[in-house]
């Protein structure tokens, strides 16, 4: 219950503070948000954080692929030696006390 109480004054007191600082304001931090996406800077970081994501997902493709091959003989060879067998599983009896 505190909590909710906690997040409906902050809430509020955001709502108020925001609007007391209108449009004016509002429009500043957009210009500054614009220019900040118009910097050089920024748009190589960007084009290298891009660039570094696709070949971390390469990689993770690659490695989810190996996995999968590893997973699927594993399992064959698994078939293969248990079809020997009637191809019913076995229990082990429960615990005497």
């Amino acid at each position: 219950m505190r909590g909710r109480v906690g997040l409906f004054i902050g809430f509020g007191a955001g709502y108020v503070l925001g609007a007391k600082a209108g449009t004016e304001r509002y429009d500043q931090l957009m210009r500054l948000y614009e220019n900040m996406l118009q910097s050089p800077k920024i748009k190589e970081a960007t084009g290298k954080a891009k660039g570094t994501v696709g070949t971390g997902l390469g990689q993770a493709r690659e490695k989810a692929k190996e996995s999968r091959v590893k997973v699927s003989s594993s399992v064959s060879q698994r078939r293969s030696s248990s079809s020997e067998g009637d191809g019913t599983l076995s229990v082990a009896p429960p615990p005497t006390v």
